[in-house]
């Protein structure tokens, strides 16, 4: 007990001071990710990973912490996942490489004796999806460290149920470290996980809540794996579904995972992180109660339906478009929707991509001065015109015989002037196509 405790403390405190002393020279080596364009450095994760293998390394060989089944092969092969993920924050390597290198990982760690064969193989398949959902979770700030801390308690308790002793200490030497990572992670945030540390987290968990469900039914396990995980699973099924409505490529970056979808109804990013805490914790409780039976299994459709309610609410909000594009959105849903890229001079070509398939471009042509135009047509029968101005405005002409000018300058929000009647900013366009038009609900300027 008293061990287990001082390992804690000690994973806590290693992790903050690593945390602290990566942060500038990661800064200076140019490894960072743009966040509400401020450069937040990654490779923090490295702070967690080290903190947490020395921990249960030193007080393994002296003695201190139990020794239990699995747990050495589990911390193996997640430090080995870290060494990878932390490649592909210095290289960007493709996520392709990363579920190869998560699934190997998990084929090794899988109790097949316990399993059998199709059910390792599935539970192979949904630690890969369950890792790589942790990493997509690393993109707010504090998200990530605070649900994985409350997983990691969650399927700690599971553990210690199963008499895993080991993965028990492991997990809670895990959670500790991610504590002290907070320190540094919570928003403004100064340094983030990265996927070393996301990789390292997502893999711990899911191949520990495997460990502890294993010799269970296939389906009454796969309810409780998905309560321990619900925000990680809601996250990653609203990403692949909004993609795939808006026909944009998988493993194209975006601003449209929970956090940033909530923040766009008026949460403030700590408060974004708080609240999917609370539904994580929320889901863990239900699966732990449901691991030791206490609670009927009924109730794990209680969590997979609202997990499910969040996404079809969230998947609906607008997301702002990438940098240095301007969406442009008719009613009707998200597939008809067109992209304006602006070409940032006279003379360059407007490319204007409709939501139709990745890279397809429809309608456009160079435009070689002022007045010339590109026609896209966004709806049978419906055209708007996009033209390169003098200013290097784009305008937007929509049927009817009204037109809109917007202004595109880089870094900065659109300048709205429609012709005789200056109206400025996003919400006055909004306005004045809603009411005049009826066809753009829209426009949005990176």
């Amino acid at each position: 007990m008293l061990s287990g405790i001082a390992a804690a403390i000690a994973a806590l405190l290693l992790a903050a001071l690593l945390a602290a002393l990566l942060r500038v020279p990661v800064l200076r080596a140019g490894l960072a990710d743009r966040r509400r364009a401020r450069p937040v450095p990654l490779l923090g994760g490295a702070a967690v990973v080290a903190a947490t293998c020395s921990v249960v390394a030193v007080g393994d060989g002296c003695g201190l912490l139990p020794d239990g089944a699995g747990a050495g092969r589990l911390a193996g092969a997640a430090a080995v996942l870290a060494l990878l993920g932390g490649a592909a924050d210095v290289w960007r390597l493709r996520t392709r490489f990363l579920a190869l290198g998560t699934a190997v990982a998990a084929a090794w760690v899988v109790p097949y004796d316990e399993t059998g064969v199709p059910a390792g193989l599935l539970a192979v398949v949904w630690i890969v999806a369950v890792t790589l959902a942790f990493k997509g979770l690393d993109h707010a700030d504090g998200l990530a460290g605070t649900v994985g801390v409350v997983t990691a308690f969650g399927v700690g308790a599971c553990a210690a149920a199963e008499v895993l002793d080991g993965v028990a200490v492991l997990l809670s030497v895990l959670a500790a470290a991610l504590t002290g990572f907070l320190m540094h992670n919570w928003h403004p945030a100064r340094i983030a996980l990265g996927a070393c540390g996301s990789l390292f987290t997502g893999f711990l968990l899911a191949s520990a809540a495997v460990l502890a469900r294993s010799g269970y039914g296939l389906a009454p396990s796969a309810g409780v794996l998905f309560a321990l995980t619900a925000v990680a699973g809601a996250d990653a099924l609203l990403v692949v579904a909004a993609r795939r409505l808006g026909r944009r490529p998988l493993r194209r970056r975006a601003p449209d995972h929970l956090a940033h979808r909530l923040r766009r109804l008026g949460l403030t990013e700590p408060g974004a992180s708080v609240l999917l805490g609370t539904v994580s914790a929320a889901g863990v409780v239900v699966g732990v109660l449901a691991h030791g039976g206490w609670i009927g299994e009924g109730a794990l459709w209680w969590v997979a339906g609202g997990a499910l309610a969040l996404v079809l609410a969230l998947v609906r909000v607008p997301v702002p478009a990438r940098r240095g594009e301007t969406a442009l959105r008719l009613p009707g849903g998200p597939r008809r929707e067109a992209v304006v890229r602006p070409a940032g001079g006279c003379g360059r070509e407007t490319g204007a991509r409709l939501a139709r398939g990745p890279g397809r471009e429809t309608g456009a042509r160079p435009s070689r001065g002022p007045g010339r135009e590109t026609a896209v047509r966004l709806v049978v029968g419906r055209e708007c015109a996009v033209r390169l101005g003098e200013r290097h405005d784009a305008v937007v002409r929509l049927p009817g015989g009204r037109g809109t000018d917007v202004r595109l300058p880089r870094g900065r929000d659109s300048a709205v002037r429609p012709p005789g009647d200056p109206v400025s900013g996003v919400r006055g366009l909004r306005s004045l196509m809603s009411s005049q038009v009826g066809e753009v609900l829209r426009v949005r300027n990176g």
